[in-house]
């Protein structure tokens, strides 16, 4: 086959991949594109907590790839990648089937990490897909109806405790809106907000690590002031993980904390498939991430494009939605200029801001570095921020694919 002719395959639906996909579309790239992930649906990642509080609707949050991709021209295949042969330019998949490509995007995103920690994977919630967040919050429920008919006092504590491992953003945004939302749920049942304990467990001394003080100190603020005030124990580290029982190391004296709903959110680990690719340890960081040139692609394999989570550049971004967008539109910007005989062209990627969702109907934006708006407006620029970035083809796709309107940032910045 002319290799003119062969796929371009995008394995990964995530923010890179599917963002890839959707530019790819727009631009009338002609080679055949083909979109391969092991789900039916995308998850909007930015808002699965809007997902679980059902502050959103459902549809929005989670749509079907297939959907997403109506007459664009790119290919959907839902399917379980089993392995990617660099050299042989193939990628083999769990039905049988596999693809010889002519152009590749790795966009496989990672997995939860463990490191190690004794129960954690059998015995904590993940949050990181729209099954993770039903599967939360049915438990959640469950929990909440149990402790109104106990009649032991520490099975209801346990019953209404909730433990969130890990102060990164996820943590602390997971922690602030069940503190808000777990109420809405129990007093109706005729419980009383009092009863309800949310705790985060951090190993380190601080909150967020790695984000500006400013935003930190807004968020331990928050947290204080949520329906169910949040608890932080820090410098704690899990040791183990049992049935309703995290392990802790305080203070170098060995402690069990009781909660009927554990959460791990620290940490990420690189995706097995990439940990597999024949890349030297020089071209990979200390977590095993592939290192990408200036224009997305692998140094020693030029016709593999790859973003998102799996990789680092050479001035590294923080793996949020913003960044997993914008390189998407860069790699098809780049595959655009290949199949037309021109050269690619180091992504531009830019840092509007931070935002951080802080209770229901409370949410913090940090926007430049330079404007804090929180509350309610911090809300609802979040929440414009990321209905821009909703992927549905119903809307403009300009409009989609942009962070937030210049015209808001033109006025906000005026404030």
């Amino acid at each position: 086959m002319n290799s003119a002719t062969l796929p371009t395959l995008i394995l990964g639906g995530g923010f890179t991949g599917l963002f890839t996909a959707l530019h790819l579309s727009h631009q009338h790239y002609k080679p055949p594109t083909i979109l391969i992930d092991q789900e039916w649906s995308f998850i909007f990642k930015p808002l699965l907590y809007e997902f679980l509080s059902g502050e959103m609707n459902l549809q929005h949050l989670w749509p079907r790839y297939d959907y997403l991709l109506h007459n664009s021209g790119v290919a959907f295949l839902r399917d379980r990648i089993q392995a990617i042969d660099l050299q042989q330019r193939q990628v083999h998949l769990a039905s049988g089937l596999h693809y010889t490509y002519g152009k590749l995007v790795l966009a496989l995103g990672g997995v939860a990490g463990y490191f190690g920690v004794e129960g954690a994977k059998e015995q904590t919630f993940p949050f990181r897909t729209g099954e993770d967040a039903m599967a939360l919050g049915g438990h959640l429920r469950d929990c909440l109806q149990r402790a109104t008919q106990t009649e032991d006092p520490q099975q209801k504590r346990t019953l209404l405790t909730v433990a969130i491992l890990g102060a990164g953003r996820s943590g602390i945004e997971l922690a602030a809106t069940l503190a808000d939302l777990l109420p809405d749920w129990y007093i109706p049942l005729g419980g009383q907000a009092t009863e309800l304990r949310v705790v985060v467990i951090q190993r380190g001394k601080e909150i967020l690590k790695g984000d500006r003080d400013r935003l930190r100190q807004t968020a331990q603020t928050a947290l204080k002031q949520r329906t169910v005030p949040v608890e932080l124990l820090l410098e704690t580290e899990v040791t183990a993980v049992h049935p309703n029982t995290v392990v802790l190391k305080r203070n170098d004296q060995i402690e069990e904390f009781s909660a009927a709903t554990i959460v791990w959110t620290t940490g990420t680990a690189i995706n097995p498939l990439i940990a597999t690719l024949p890349i030297p340890e020089a071209n990979r960081d200390k977590q095993g991430r592939l290192k990408v040139t200036n224009t997305l692609q692998l140094p020693d394999f030029p016709e593999v494009f790859a973003g998102g989570d799996c990789t680092v550049m050479a001035n590294p971004l923080p793996t949020t939605a913003q960044v997993a967008y914008q390189q998407g539109a860069a790699i098809a910007h780049n595959l655009q200029a290949l199949s037309e005989g021109r050269l690619p062209v180091p992504a531009q990627i830019g840092l509007r801001g931070t935002l951080m969702k802080l209770g229901l109907n409370d949410s913090v934006a940090e926007l430049f570095d330079r404007y804090e708006v929180k509350g309610n407006l911090g809300h609802l620029i979040r929440q414009a921020a990321y209905i821009d970035l909703l992927p549905t083809p119903a809307r403009n796709f300009k409009v989609t694919a942009e962070w937030l309107s210049d015209e808001l940032f033109y006025h906000i910045a005026k404030v």
